[in-house]
């Protein structure tokens, strides 16, 4: 039987590799997944169905240097923000918008600034594009948690 595979979901970080939190973040981030992967390959050779359940799986993790794009920050703003907008699902921690845009006061004055100078942007910033998640710096209990959660249907 023919069965198509499924496409991962994305996990984005923000990356500075100069900053000692990124290179955490990184590292958190590349342990996650080699044991997502370890675990996707106990769950297809046996039985681990109450394990399976508990755990996303595998994810896509794309390490970038760049800064987001205006649409991904509005999206990553309504992340980390549920009261900026319509996001937040699943999210505990919510954090200021200053703290992702240097010296932002609101949503619309981050991607103001965020225009002006994309400098602006801290790093690193973890973002579960599927789940409408985002975690500033390298907390390794939120991106585990982050990482590890079931989606959301």
């Amino acid at each position: 039987m023919f069965r198509f595979s499924k496409t991962l979901d994305p996990i984005t970080l923000f990356h500075n590799p100069t900053l000692a939190s990124s290179t955490r973040t990184l590292n958190i981030l590349k342990q996650a997944s080699t044991t997502a992967s370890e675990t996707a390959t106990e769950d297809q050779a046996s039985d681990h169905s109450s394990h399976a359940k508990q755990q996303r799986g595998d994810f896509e993790l794309e390490v970038t240097t760049s800064a987001p794009t205006t649409d991904q920050l509005r999206s990553i703003l309504d992340y980390i923000s549920p009261t900026s907008g319509v996001g937040g699902q699943g999210n505990k921690e919510t954090y200021s918008v200053s703290e992702l845009i240097k010296g932002a006061k609101d949503a619309e004055d981050a991607i103001k600034k965020f225009k002006e100078d994309e400098g602006r942007f801290v790093r690193p910033i973890t973002v579960d594009w599927v789940n409408g998640r985002a975690v500033i710096g390298d907390r390794e209990s939120e991106i585990l948690k982050m990482v590890r959660q079931l989606p959301v249907n």
